[in-house]
């Protein structure tokens, strides 16, 4: 009875450890082209069913060199994609012309822009049991 006990017990405490790992894990993304140090960028975390409506987390942060990171925590395993724009303006919002044409930078994750927004397809990417790390280009 003893072993059975043991076995069970050890069984779960594996189960839940695996558990918690598997919602620690981080998302470090860093746009490394910004044109100019003015304003933020701001970044979304998005799965396949939040995709470009409500993010999961959202971020900002300032540009220094070109550069702007962000970093995700306490993500779970699964499929993400992660869209960033540059707010040139710092009015937290993307800026399109009169024809509906963005007039500041955006990029996704896996840098494939073609014409058009980004599709959760292209941008997507797996985090499984590591820390994920990104580079975005404008």
């Amino acid at each position: 009875m003893m072993k059975i006990l043991a076995t069970i017990l050890t069984t779960a405490v594996v189960f839940v450890g695996s558990l918690l790992t598997s919602v620690n894990q981080e998302i470090t993304v860093t746009v490394v082209n910004a044109t100019t140090d003015n304003g933020k960028v701001s970044f979304a975390l998005y799965d396949q069913i939040t995709f470009m409506k409500t993010p999961l987390k959202g971020a900002s942060a300032k540009i220094i060199q070109g550069k702007s990171t962000v970093t995700f925590k306490n993500i779970a395993q699964g499929e993400y994609s992660v869209i960033c724009f540059h707010d040139k303006n710092n009015n937290g919002k993307m800026d399109f012309n009169e024809n509906g044409m963005p007039i500041e930078d955006y990029g996704a994750s896996n840098n494939n822009m073609d014409f058009g927004p980004p599709s959760f397809l292209d941008s997507k990417f797996s985090v499984i049991e590591e820390d994920v790390s990104l580079e975005i280009k404008f």
